[in-house]
């Protein structure tokens, strides 16, 4: 058989000695050996049976991560009594809004977020600037005791912040130079402030770390068509650098953002009367005894505090949750660029 232009073309029967697609198929079914039948048999088992096997895990694992936050949901918008209820599992029998209100009374939520926001969103903005400074000098400068001080750089890293609390809080109690003057920053939020303006508040050494690894990825050329331009190491940075880092900067402002919300120990070490949203949360149970019920002594049983204890978590969580939501996208490409996940 030929087409239109002379060629010649064959039939479907044709191809494979004259068989069909199935009899060919057939054919070398019988031509093959006990194994090569046995291990076509199981790849084809493996092709049925995965996809099925993959919706469980991902399924259960998806379950696992979201089952908190469903119970934390469930449990805020229900009555006291459905907690002792057994036939209430997931949806309150009694919707209402009282438990939550107690809550934001109780932790004095709005004012409690002023003051976290004022000091989160502020020590993580100095936080990133000075890790920023940090990282761009161990990339892109050589100087004697490199070495060195990025080891100190990777220890702050693997030492727990309860080895450093004491030494910090004696600094903090009399801050100032011996026989000039002393002042007290206990209960200030200096204590967070200047930590963080020295690239050294919460997890410092890992934000270096990954402005140093996002800061040697960059070309070499970038430095040196600046410095033909007449710009020195300081504005190269500021007008060459930050602009092609804006992944790294919000990425490591999240991650600052979330460990300096998230903080407890930290700041009940230094801060008596500052509250802030983790502090408040930690002492969630004495908050409710006292405004609620005006007496730090009355017993109410455990399973009835949970209502009280989800709403509270579940308000703690919302602001990072919808910052998390609306970055999502830039989150996850600051994570692939800036060398977090390996160079």
């Amino acid at each position: 058989m030929t087409d239109t232009t002379g060629a010649v073309v064959k039939s479907e029967s044709e191809i494979g000695g004259g068989l069909t697609p199935k009899e060919a198929k057939k054919l070398r079914m019988e031509q093959m050996t006990a194994e090569e039948k046995g291990y076509l048999r199981r790849k084809a088992l493996v092709e049925a049976v995965w996809p099925f096997f993959r919706f469980v895990i991902l399924f259960g694992l998806g379950f696992v991560i979201l089952y908190p936050l469903i119970y934390m949901v469930s449990c805020t918008f229900r009555e006291r009594s459905d907690m002792t209820d057994p036939t209430v599992m997931w949806i309150p029998r009694h919707y209402t809004l009282k438990v939550l209100k107690e809550t934001i009374s109780a932790m004095d939520f709005w004012n409690t977020l002023k003051t976290t926001l004022l000091l989160n969103i502020g020590c993580s903005f100095v936080q990133v600037l000075s890790c920023a400074v940090t990282g761009y000098g161990f990339a892109r400068f050589k100087f004697k005791g490199k070495g060195l001080l990025f080891g100190i750089v990777i220890m702050m890293i693997l030492v727990p912040t309860q080895v450093i609390a004491l030494p910090l809080y004696a600094q903090f109690r009399f801050f100032g130079i011996k026989g000039l003057f002393s002042l007290n920053l206990i209960d200030t939020m200096w204590t967070m402030y200047l930590p963080a303006l020295t690239a050294n508040g919460i997890r410092s050494g890992l934000m270096i770390l990954i402005f140093r690894q996002f800061f040697r990825g960059l070309p070499k050329e970038l430095e040196d068509a600046a410095y033909i331009d007449g710009c020195g190491p300081f504005m190269t940075f500021i007008r060459v650098m930050i602009p092609n880092a804006g992944s790294a900067f919000l990425t490591v402002f999240l991650f600052s953002v979330v460990w300096y919300w998230n903080d407890y120990y930290v700041s009940s070490t230094f801060f008596t009367n500052t509250q802030t949203v983790a502090k408040m949360l930690q002492n969630l149970d004495t908050q409710l005894k006292q405004r609620l019920f005006n007496s730090a002594t009355i017993e109410i049983s455990p399973r009835e505090q949970i209502v009280w204890k989800e709403a509270g978590c579940l308000l703690s969580i919302t602001p990072i949750l919808a910052l998390y939501v609306c970055l999502q996208k830039y989150f996850t490409e600051g994570i692939a660029r800036s060398g977090i996940t390996g160079i």
